[in-house]
């Protein structure tokens, strides 16, 4: 069965709804959209990082996002402004991916398919670390689940229960990174943060618990994963981009439903 490469593609998909769709919850709920996108755009210094010392795509992609967001978290500690140390080194390296991949003569490589994605390329071996990282996040939101909403909820609540809101932001930045990982071939770095915010914008409405809120989440990732490859199918369209699109059309379809008072 898994010599189809569109169910490979859409097995992949669906891996990245299962990660992106709880932690998503926990990106807009934490307002962490701009912190998502510059973990993601490290992904391509991670791609040049790991051609140029041919180690696995996965574990440089990793490393790469998780230092970018270790990286954040210092500077803004150290009084720098949040949205200032974003913009700074999500654009800087985004610029150093893109700039190193082309110190590597050796290396031919497309990389619009890391910047939108190439989910129809996916390997049996990929779709294997892929579904690895995405149920080691999924493992990681359920063991944090309870103290990760009670910091979001209020931090000071959160260290008057014997919480430490540190360790709990880090699980979520170690997540985080594992979802950029897991995601850069299936919609590329430029669409990762699309497939974490907009199905759980969307799921917002229709949520009556953190936990539906996170289910529906998961569930509208999957559908736009299965629409978007249909669409691309159909109209010859590219993947990635396709997949975020079909998101987009639920999220529009979400508007329309009354908000509770």
């Amino acid at each position: 069965m898994l010599d189809d490469f569109l169910v490979r593609a859409a097995l992949a998909g669906l891996a990245v709804a299962v990660a992106a769709g709880p932690l998503g919850a926990f990106v807009v709920w934490r307002r962490m959209a701009y912190f998502g996108e510059a973990t993601a755009h490290a992904a391509i210094l991670g791609v040049a990082l790991a051609l140029g010392f041919q180690i696995s795509l996965f574990g440089g992609t990793l490393a790469a996002a998780l230092a970018m967001a270790l990286t954040v978290t210092t500077l803004t500690g150290r009084g720098l402004a949040m949205d200032t140390a974003l913009g700074v080194l999500a654009h800087g390296a985004l610029a150093f991916g893109l700039v190193a991949v082309s110190f590597l003569p050796a290396v031919r490589v497309d990389l619009s398919a890391y910047l939108f994605g190439d989910i129809l390329a996916v390997g049996r071996g990929e779709l294997a670390v892929i579904w690895a990282g995405a149920l080691a996040v999924l493992g990681l939101l359920l063991w944090r689940w309870s103290a990760l909403l009670t910091v979001t909820v209020s931090e000071d609540l959160a260290k008057a229960s014997g919480l430490e809101p540190g360790r709990e932001r880090l699980a979520l930045t170690v997540a985080l990174a594992l979802v950029v990982a897991v995601a850069l071939q299936v919609v590329g770095a430029l669409l990762i943060v699309a497939m974490l915010i907009i199905p759980a914008a969307a799921a917002r409405p229709l949520a009556r618990s953190p936990e539906a809120m996170a289910l529906g989440a998961t569930a509208i990732g999957a559908l736009a994963a299965l629409g978007g490859l249909w669409g691309s199918l159909v109209f010859d369209t590219p993947a990635g981009p396709s997949i975020v699109v079909a998101a987009t059309v639920v999220f529009a379809a979400s508007l329309l439903v009354p908000r509770r008072g």
